[in-house]
């Protein structure tokens, strides 16, 4: 059945695969219009027993002190707080472009300590810090928690999802813009997400054909760049109209991705074999040990005397042959291989091996 999932996966491949035209904003992006991460330290307060363990936190406890003593409230270095309440955690998030002081933010709240649960707790005021060490927001709030960890006095424990980690939607307000910039002197430049040769040729034709000739050149697989307007606020409808052009992108290249640890097998559709005979069988080797315990009889002084007893059992599956032509297609491929019932792990061995034969057409992708 797996096998036959990793065919239908392999088929569905396929149907996009005919010349159909994108926008350009789905093919690529404007450079210096990202994202800026942003990350901060803080504390999560009100937790139902479930924080820190603070004698294995210390951090968790200076903290606290800080904290406190901004309040002016000193506490005194000979008293260790015995805190079942607090968690030490950082807080992260990703600041859009162009956002503006005052707008929001959804924040992550993640755990750094050893606190079992966050659930029911309020992240106290945190600032999030970019790249340059700067605060670009505040942030606060209580926390929305996915996970729940319960645990008996006996020591079980029973937990769900991951209750150490939880969010706040609209927790964080910007403070300051990230700097940003849409164009360099009138030049604007678009960076494709999946670079191609191909496609980055076609967007170029494409603009030109709608704005002249000259207006833009492929730099390379990746990177397009288009002469806009020198006026500021006439880029924006420049890029708008950018944008919106429709392209019809290369043909991706034919590739094979194993994901080697959940079997999952994806063959995209150009893939193509050259002519080719391949013969696979299994041999099964299973050893039983049964080991013999022979008891002296009573009163006899004797000694009690374990003799192994293994038996090895060998079982080899007549191996099946299956021809492949040349230029085979991926629906050819994967029916010779299900018809000798190959597992999807007999797929991957099959598959490396053609490769490895130089009769596989499309690069092979381990993950």
């Amino acid at each position: 059945m797996s096998l036959l999932k990793a065919a239908f996966i392999a088929t569905l491949l396929t149907l996009p695969l005919v010349a159909q035209a994108e926008r350009v904003k789905d093919l690529a992006s404007v450079a210096g219009v990202r994202e800026n991460q942003l990350v901060g330290y803080g504390l999560v307060v009100g937790l139902n027993g479930t924080g820190d363990q603070t004698s294995q936190t210390p951090f968790t406890v200076q903290s606290i002190r800080n904290m406190l003593s901004r309040f002016g409230i000193q506490v005194p270095d000979s008293v260790n707080p015995q805190l079942k309440n607090v968690a030490a955690v950082t807080v992260h998030a990703s600041l859009p472009p162009f956002s503006k002081p005052g707008q929001t933010l959804d924040i992550t709240v993640s755990s750094i300590g050893n606190a079992g649960s966050l659930r029911g707790g309020s992240l106290l005021m945190t600032p999030l810090l970019g790249a340059d060490n700067q605060v670009y927001a505040m942030a606060q709030g209580s926390l929305l928690v996915g996970g729940l960890g319960v645990s008996g006095a006996d020591g079980s424990k029973v937990t769900i999802n991951v209750p150490s980690a939880g969010r706040i939607p609209n927790g964080a307000t910007v403070e300051r813009a990230a700097p940003s910039s849409l164009a360099n002197n009138g030049i604007i430049q678009l960076n494709l997400r999946s670079p191609d040769f191909t496609t980055a040729k076609h967007v170029a034709e494409t603009i030109n054909g709608q704005f002249g000739a000259d207006t833009a050149r492929a730099l390379d697989s990746v990177s397009v760049q288009v002469v806009g307007p020198m006026e500021s606020n006439q880029q924006v409808s420049f890029i708008s109209l950018l944008e919106n052009l429709e392209v019809t992108p290369g043909a991706p290249s034919a590739r094979v991705v194993i994901n080697s640890r959940t079997g999952t097998i994806v063959i995209g559709g150009n893939v193509r074999a050259l002519p080719a005979a391949v013969t696979h069988g299994s041999l099964t080797v299973t050893i039983n040990e049964k080991p013999q315990v022979s008891q002296p009889a009573p009163f006899s002084q004797g000694q009690t005397v374990v003799t192994p007893n293994s038996g090895i059992a060998v079982d080899q599956n007549k191996p099946r042959m299956f021809a492949l032509d040349l230029g085979v297609t991926l629906d050819d491929i994967v029916k010779s291989i299900n018809a000798v019932g190959a597992s999807p792990a007999d797929l991957v061995a099959i598959l490396e091996a053609l490769s490895q034969a130089g009769a596989l057409r499309a690069e092979l992708i381990v993950i």
